[in-house]
């Protein structure tokens, strides 16, 4: 008796398949069949495409650019040359102007190891909505360009290990663009002066993200001021915040989810005073210190709303503890 056929799956269920692969698999599932090639060079395919598992000379991607990404593309992702050895640049004016011109639908650029040094930014694609960079290069003057250039009106900026960021990218950036998300990691250039100087142009943030950036009690001060919409703050390894600073934070009356390290100037009565003032909160995430069951019991006590209650003791593994089903959802990490 012969086995059975499967029935061949429908074409949507192939081309999202096919979207989830690599751009390298999906080439060679063009090489298949005359169905498959149909599928993997379609439009739907190619609308995200992250490289960044490679390093590309700039001439693969100029080929890469005629012959595949088309207008359907949403979002790319690329990795440079920088630490590699070579001293090639993977980006120009020309191919980033290229790809503004081909791909007017591109909205997150994500670059990895990229030397921008070179590259005005005036020349990044007008219709970015999100930029990525991690471990680049940068000029001292970018963020900003000429009055008649068109920029991109970000909304979403991430920046990690970028050594050249500084207070004046960030007043440049908080100038130009409507920024929802503001994650910045390893910025340590970054000072209290120049996120007072940009918090006024940040109030429509949501989402605040500030790693090792050694702020203090001013900057913290100024989020607390201006900043009052966030959902979503973190704030680890700022040596420089105390008690005092912590306070300021207690006018974020829509917080959802707040992260904070303990340090020797912050202690756990001003996390729990701060968190008694914030109505909205449902996540909270305490690192660099594990805790004894006593005081595991006195966070429980203090915030009798939490739900779902993460602690990680001294010793013991996290335990999960219900609260009453009729109270608001809250979660609670540490650890």
């Amino acid at each position: 008796m012969a086995p059975a056929e499967l029935p061949p799956l429908p074409e949507p269920v192939l081309l999202r398949v096919l979207e989830l692969l690599p751009p390298r698999d999906r080439l060679r599932a063009a090489r298949v069949c005359r169905r498959w090639r149909r599928l993997a060079l379609d439009r739907a395919v190619w609308r995200h495409v992250d490289l960044s598992a490679q390093r590309l000379s700039s001439r693969a991607l100029w080929q890469l650019l005629r012959q595949r990404l088309q207008d359907s593309l949403r979002s790319l992702g690329l990795r440079g040359g920088l630490g590699s050895g070579t001293r090639r640049r993977l980006l120009s004016p020309a191919l980033l102007a290229a790809l503004g011109t081909r791909c007017p639908q591109l909205h997150r650029l994500a670059l990895a190891e990229t030397d921008l040094r070179a590259i005005p930014y005036e020349s990044i694609p007008a219709s970015l909505t999100a930029l990525e960079l991690n471990r680049c290069e940068i000029p001292s003057a970018w963020f900003c360009g000429s009055a008649s250039g068109s920029l991109p009106q970000l909304q979403h900026l991430i920046i990690c290990n970028v050594p050249a960021f500084s207070d004046r990218h960030l007043l440049n950036v908080s100038s130009q663009s409507p920024l929802k998300t503001l994650s910045l990691s390893g910025t340590y250039r970054l000072t209290d002066v120049g996120i007072q100087r940009a918090a006024p142009q940040l109030e429509q943030l949501e989402r605040l993200v500030l790693r090792g950036c050694g702020i203090g009690d001013s900057a913290v001060g100024s989020i607390g001021c201006h900043m009052k919409g966030l959902r979503f703050l973190e704030i680890s390894d700022a040596e420089f915040l105390t008690n005092v600073g912590l306070a300021r934070l207690t006018t974020l009356q829509h917080l959802e989810t707040l992260s904070l390290d303990l340090g020797e100037k912050i202690s756990l009565g001003a996390v729990i005073a701060l968190c008694q003032e914030l109505p909205q909160l449902r996540n909270l995430t305490l690192g660099r210190t594990r805790f004894e069951d006593e005081v595991t019991d006195k966070i429980r006590a203090s915030l009798p709303l939490c739900v779902n209650t993460y602690l990680a003791r001294a010793k013991n593994p996290p335990e999960l503890v219900h609260r009453t089903e009729d109270s608001p959802v809250r979660q609670i990490s540490i650890g």
